[in-house]
């Protein structure tokens, strides 16, 4: 009789979190299994922020070609773009990379199960695959990384055709005319990028008082003036409160700060209101596993109440980023070996939004800086003022970092203009190793670089700006 196989650990879900604590786990060298419902990668990977940064290229190309031809040198007739040309390729991207991860799984033994998971106790999950079997596997530890999905308007459903989610959005082939979309967070804006410069009417409906509101509020008036140049109309302080379709398309009605409300009409409508976790139906409340508000509540480890039983990634809800996953995957695999790992501090998180200008930050606003009690010194330097960011034509915005005066600690940096996502892991990399402004100011930066937005924020912090 053939013994069942025991696993020193599966996970559940094979996005971010999920894949690379099934890597880190092997590395440790535990025997490993995913069980994932759809594709390795999860949203990250299929749905989300990979296959989204190849749309947002076609459209940094779109927006030069077609409005920036003078500038440029530019000159051609009965200029075409093909949409669908664009969201295959971003189709091709997505998939070379879960090709990738499915590789990385091999090399590293981890074995992989599809189906849909579900917790019968501390020690065994069960899968059922798309045919109606399920297999029971049994493991000494468990990491749950089922992510999460989209959150809908109570009331107001999802059709997936005149009203829908980015996992409709990003595999569409063809492009309404006109299309509303619900929430200025980074899926909307960088939506909202995307589809203006192929020529979508676009209109973007906030409820809170400024686009991208999480960011710094100096942040959000610059991206609310690029849009405004680009002629993307931003709808602030204002509410759904009603949707209707029929077959022309949908109706929105909007009631905004003053009370008043507008009816607007559009051709399909994106809902990016935020997202909720998939932690229902998966075992997790028979087993006693803590909740809040759906969210798995976990300890630095990533350990949850239940002996043997871990979460990452988005269900945690702690910073819902695949990077952020990702960090918690290693961790997570770290504990469960018994190895020497990180406490990871989620305020210090970067975050990325990639529409045009590019918007990265981590830490503290300067508004929570001052509601922390923190006395403070800001350092702030214009890309116009920066040599590589005339040269590329990209020069709107600007680099931010924010110190505590006292000890010269960096609470945060907050950062709009060309490229930032890539200029951001030099701040946060001083944060950790705990370097102040003044170290990041006498770095010698190549010249000319985007990087060198760094230092002269960096200098100005303590009012020593050179080229300001």
């Amino acid at each position: 009789m053939r013994e069942e196989k025991v696993y020193d650990v599966i996970i559940l879900g094979g996005g971010p979190g999920g894949y690379v604590a099934a890597i880190r786990a092997a590395q440790l060298g535990l025997q490993t299994a995913i069980v994932e419902r759809e594709a390795l990668g999860g949203i990250c990977l299929n749905w989300g922020c990979v296959p989204t940064k190849a749309l947002l290229r076609n459209a940094e190309l779109m927006h030069t070609l077609q409005h920036r031809q003078q500038e440029f040198g530019f000159s051609f007739d009965n200029f075409q773009a093909d949409y669908g040309v664009a969201m295959a390729r971003s189709r091709q991207v997505s998939q070379r990379l879960v090709k990738g991860v499915g590789f990385l799984m091999r090399k590293n033994n981890v074995d992989v199960f599809y189906g849909r998971g579900k917790l019968l106790s501390p020690t065994q999950i069960a899968i059922t695959d798309d045919k109606n079997v399920t297999q029971v596997l049994t493991t000494r530890h468990i990491i749950v990384a089922t992510g999460a999905r989209p959150r809908a308007i109570p009331g107001m459903e999802v059709d997936g055709k005149t009203v829908v989610t980015y996992r409709q959005a990003i595999v569409q082939k063809d492009l309404p005319k006109a299309a509303i979309i619900i929430g200025a967070g980074a899926i909307g804006v960088e939506f909202g990028y995307v589809w203006h410069n192929y020529g979508v009417d676009v209109t973007i409906v906030e409820m809170l008082p400024r686009v991208v509101p999480l960011e710094d509020e100096e942040v959000s008036k610059e991206l609310a003036r690029a849009f405004r140049k680009l002629k993307i109309k931003t709808l602030t302080n204002s509410k759904v409160t009603d949707l209707q379709t029929d077959e022309k398309g949908a109706q929105v009605t909007i009631s905004g700060a003053d009370g008043k409300t507008e009816t607007l009409m559009a051709d399909e409508v994106l809902v990016s209101i935020g997202v909720q976790p998939n932690s229902d139906d998966i075992g997790l409340e028979a087993l006693g596993v803590h909740t809040e508000r759906g969210y798995i509540v976990i300890d630095d480890k990533m350990r949850t109440n239940v002996p043997g039983i871990y979460a990452v990634g988005d269900v945690t809800g702690k910073v819902m980023l695949a990077h952020v996953a990702q960090a918690q995957g290693i961790v997570a695999a770290e504990s469960i070996a018994g190895a020497q790992s990180i406490v990871l501090d989620y305020t210090m998180m970067p975050h990325a939004t990639y529409t045009q200008p590019q918007i990265a930050s981590f830490g503290l606003t300067e508004a929570q800086a001052k509601e922390h009690g923190y006395e403070i010194n800001v350092g702030k330097f214009p890309f116009q003022a920066n040599g590589k960011a005339l040269g590329l034509g990209d020069y709107q915005g600007f680099v931010k970092i924010i110190t505590d005066k006292r000890y010269g600690e960096i609470l945060g940096a907050h950062m709009i203009g060309p490229e930032v996502t890539e200029l951001l892991p030099e701040l946060t990399l001083a944060r950790t190793w705990e370097l102040t402004a003044n170290e990041i100011a006498r770095n010698v930066h190549a010249h000319p670089t985007l990087s060198e937005a760094l230092m002269e924020a960096a200098h100005a912090v303590e009012g020593k700006a050179i080229h300001i």
